[in-house]
């Protein structure tokens, strides 16, 4: 039902197993590799909450003030309250200002997806980081801030943009400089460099039984343009990483912010995004029993 993978398993620190099976590209017959790179799709929102979480303890941005404040574009937002039909619904103004806070928890009320005007934008990638999260600042709120727990991917890319306006950097830049090169993650990119590209495993769906090379309408679009001309840096699922950076990200964050003498986060801040911020809302997740931090589920 796969073409393949890679596992990895750590434990105290070290890695004990590293194994890869099956094909890298199937059409190619090229077998999968340990160092195999693939699109890691909402794995990316962690390590946007990490990105921003730095600029939080750097005193950059705060976690409870208004979106707005950081991104003027949100102000004088809409909430359509539920009614019969589209027609009768009505439009209110939120109760409070969503916070930072709100989007990492996905309570904010943002959309699960982009608006119908964009509806490829996540296969296109045709917009800017900046130009995608202005779009999403002028849709209404499914819900009340804080109200309840919906998955919303435009809610992570404004993660994304907030760390573009505070660290004046380019969210992929401010990820390869604060992030990547720190923990020697060095297969971990938004957008391909061509030295790597030969590493890149291709998506497959499972058609009639048959594997079948996945078209241009699947997240970051056609796998083997290899995002060519992308514009969209998208914080919530456009990094491309392996096994083995994955596993030195998740284990700074298991050792409470450091790794190999580099510190990202304080203890405090990894404890904090890793708690449950979700209380009594239910569901909190997409399976029972899971509740969610600060873009972690707990």
């Amino acid at each position: 039902t796969i073409a393949g993978a890679v596992t990895l398993v750590a434990r105290h620190g070290a890695i004990a197993s590293l194994e890869a099976v099956g094909m890298q590209d199937l059409e190619a017959k090229k077998a999968m590799r340990t160092d195999t790179i693939f699109q890691i799709m909402s794995m990316t929102k962690p390590v946007a909450a990490v990105a921003l979480m730095m600029l939080v303890e750097e005193g950059k941005v705060s976690l409870s003030e208004p979106l707005e404040k950081y991104l003027p574009e949100f102000r004088g937002l809409w909430v359509n309250e539920p009614g019969a039909s589209p027609k009768e619904r009505k439009q209110v103004r939120p109760a409070r200002p969503i916070t930072l806070r709100d989007i990492l928890t996905h309570t904010s009320g943002m959309a699960s997806g982009p608006p119908a005007g964009a509806a490829d934008l996540l296969s296109s990638m045709n917009l800017t980081l900046a130009q995608a999260v202005a779009l999403y600042s002028q849709q209404p709120l499914d819900f009340q801030p804080g109200a309840r727990w919906q998955y919303s991917n435009p809610g992570i890319a404004t993660v994304g943009r907030v760390v573009e306006v505070a660290s004046g950097q380019p969210f992929e830049r401010f990820l390869e400089l604060r992030i990547f090169q720190p923990l020697g993650m060095k297969d971990s990119f938004i957008f391909p460099p061509a030295d790597k590209i030969d590493r890149i495993a291709m998506v497959y769906d499972l058609v009639d039984g048959k594997l079948k090379r996945a078209g241009a309408n699947i997240l970051g679009g056609d796998p083997g343009l290899y995002r060519k001309g992308a514009k969209y840096s998208g914080p919530e699922y456009a990094m491309y990483s392996t096994a083995q950076d994955l596993a030195a990200f998740y284990q700074m964050m298991l050792n409470g912010g450091a790794l190999a003498g580099k510190r990202l986060l304080s203890k405090a801040s990894v404890e904090l995004m890793t708690a449950l911020h979700t209380g009594d809302i239910d569901p909190a997740g997409h399976s029972p029993g899971k509740g969610y931090g600060l873009a972690w589920t707990v």
